[in-house]
């Protein structure tokens, strides 16, 4: 769910938050939009493996990581969350379903694709689908920390992805029809 994503992103500033808060707002709202960006594949190219890297994604993140610790600056931290984000969101993707539009139903051995493999890598499940009521929990339990120890606009932002995603999880299972009856 792209709110779990967003918060997932937000929470992995913390070592900014904690050590540099000068750079908290733009690391934290970086690895907002780093969790976000990979879901712009689901308009643009195959879901889950046109923007989706959830090994090669790491060869980004860990560079990005060590030029912040280099050189602490807003940029170097921002880029460092958003690139870690980009990658923690491709690999939390296979905690999940496979990519379908009823994922309840579980009818897809492809939750992710691993490019350095060239083969997909198997939902695991943890998280039954996007939208199930453990991935609401997993949204709010995110929230928390944000919601805490992180400087405005981000409790903001927490709060949000709590509502949107409770709404979300409320309607996620009469979605398909809807979303069929758009598509054609």
């Amino acid at each position: 769910m792209a709110f779990t994503h967003a918060l997932a992103g937000a929470v992995l500033a913390a070592p900014v938050v904690a050590f540099a808060p000068e750079f908290a707002v733009p690391a934290a709202l970086a690895g907002v939009v780093g969790g976000l960006l990979p879901d712009l594949d689901l308009f643009a190219g195959r879901h889950r493996r046109t923007l989706h890297f959830p090994v090669v994604g790491w060869a980004l993140a860990l560079p990005a990581i060590a030029a912040a610790a280099v050189a602490p600056t807003a940029g170097t931290a921002a880029a460092a969350v958003a690139c870690t984000s980009f990658a923690v969101h491709a690999g939390t993707d296979a905690l999940g379903a496979g990519d379908e539009i009823r994922p309840w139903e579980r009818t897809s051995a492809e939750a992710v694709y691993d490019h350095l493999r060239g083969r997909w890598i198997r939902p695991r499940y943890w998280i039954r689908y996007d939208g199930a009521p453990e991935d609401a929990v997993a949204t709010a339990a995110l929230a928390v920390p944000v919601a805490v120890a992180y400087p405005e606009p981000l409790p903001a932002i927490a709060a949000a992805c709590v509502v949107l995603g409770v709404a979300y999880a409320l309607v996620r299972r009469r979605l398909p029809p809807v979303v069929e009856e758009l598509v054609g």
